[in-house]
């Protein structure tokens, strides 16, 4: 990981020189970017194992820079870090619909943004397209193919949508997700999903866990997270 290339975009140059600086120290190879359309062409040139991506850019913004990564061939499965203003809720929901992997808020602590981006080149290279059939997170056993759900080796009766609820969440803990990315990816059968049904199908997976319900997080204004393990 230490060889790995970030792409860095900002088009403050205090803060292009912080995380640029701070990566290098931690042994990552970076490149800069101050705007958009040079964020743009600098990915597709080179390649680079991640982006770091400011939202607030003149000219080409970052959500739009974001998308046209994402709909190139050669760029869209580089994995996107924004970083954002407090409160940006909405564009933080955007991105990450877009495609994004994870957002850091300004201001920021160097480390954490180090960190978080440890975090999803890890993710990125052990996630695999195929389901995994078992799962062992926290004291949640589940199984896929007998679709059974254990927690502290007693069985949890859930419904299809609860099940796949918590399938989904679980096999990429700390990653955040929308409530139209959870949608998307939940099929109930049982009961329509919708993003409001997100919500109280959460509530409902929450109560049957019991104490294990916490590892459900809610993100506030973006959706919601399986806890990683500590």
């Amino acid at each position: 990981m230490s060889k790995k290339h970030i792409l860095v975009v900002d088009d403050e140059e205090d803060i292009l020189e912080l995380v640029r600086y701070n990566l290098v120290r931690d042994g990552f190879q970076v490149i800069c970017a101050a705007s958009g359309e040079k964020a743009v062409v600098s990915a597709k040139e080179k390649c680079p194992d991640l982006v770091v991506l400011d939202l607030m850019l003149p000219g080409i913004d970052g959500l739009e820079v974001a998308r046209m990564l994402k709909k190139d061939e050669n760029t869209k499965d580089i994995p996107i870090v924004m970083l954002t203003a407090k409160g940006d809720e909405a564009d933080i929901v955007t991105g990450l619909e877009l495609g994004a992997d994870d957002y850091v808020t300004k201001p920021f602590s160097p480390k954490v943004l180090t960190a978080r981006i440890r975090a999803v080149l890890r993710r990125n290279i052990t996630d695999i397209d195929e389901e995994t059939p078992v799962l062992h997170i926290h004291d949640i056993h589940i199984n896929l193919q007998k679709r059974i759900v254990l927690v502290k080796n007693k069985p949890v009766d859930l419904t299809y949508t609860e099940f796949q609820l918590l399938y989904f969440l679980s096999r990429r803990p700390g990653w955040v997700f929308t409530r139209s990315q959870i949608v998307d990816a939940v099929r109930g059968n049982d009961y329509p999903v919708t993003d409001r049904a997100v919500d109280v199908q959460i509530v409902g997976l929450r109560k049957k866990l019991g104490n294990c319900g916490r590892y459900i997080e809610t993100v506030r204004g973006v959706g919601y997270r399986f806890k990683e393990n500590s």
